[in-house]
């Protein structure tokens, strides 16, 4: 829980401090150095096994939830995609190199099944990502996801709380900023543009 309370903070300050400029010079990406990412071993919505270095050379955009969300996921997704397909649209050859990936917090319902029917409603390149309880929470500590299924006696229906962040990945897995897929797909859009060399 350290080490989520730690990233979360460094988080909030990348954020302020990517607002600033330094006289027309590169900026330096926000989450530059931040422990954020690692190694995973996950099943995609096809069946089959994913690795993180699966996605070796490709910039990636990393976003946790789940199918059944009720309000929020679908939204953010949906911008991370619309925002995707307009940077692909203006630049092809940089659009080609992302890989946007969403991981369920909710592997109890998410089966590779679930997650094929969602993804296909939002990008054709988006991959879903589910595993065993234990390898979710190990990924999601790794990208500081907090989450926490909520359930109420007697009830089987639950709601799944977490995090809500939508990371830029590297080439080689190291973190670069965040995209506000809170706010719109132009947002997305721009932050790609930004930092997809």
């Amino acid at each position: 829980m350290n080490r989520i309370a730690t990233s979360l903070a460094l988080l909030l300050t990348a954020a302020a401090l990517s607002a600033c400029g330094n006289g027309g010079e590169p900026m330096r990406p926000p989450l530059a150095g931040a422990a954020i990412g690692g190694p995973f071993a996950l099943t995609d919505q096809q069946g089959r096994a994913v690795r993180d270095s699966d996605f070796a050379g490709k910039y990636r955009i990393v976003y946790f939830g789940y199918t059944m969300c009720p309000d929020v996921c679908p939204v953010d997704v949906q911008n991370i995609a619309a925002g995707l397909r307009a940077f692909e649209a203006a630049n092809p050859e940089r659009g080609a190199r992302v890989a946007p990936i969403f991981i369920t917090v909710d592997p109890e319902r998410d089966t590779p099944e679930v997650l094929a029917e969602f993804t296909s409603a939002f990008h054709p390149r988006l991959v879903g990502l589910t595993g065993s309880q234990e390898a979710i929470a190990e990924v999601a500590q790794e990208y500081a996801i907090w989450h926490e299924k909520q359930q109420s006696p007697g009830n089987d229906a639950y709601l799944v709380n977490h995090s809500r962040q939508a990371y830029l990945m590297g080439p080689q897995g190291d973190p670069i900023a965040l995209l506000h897929a809170d706010e719109s797909p132009e947002a997305v859009a721009e932050g790609l543009d930004r930092w997809v060399q």
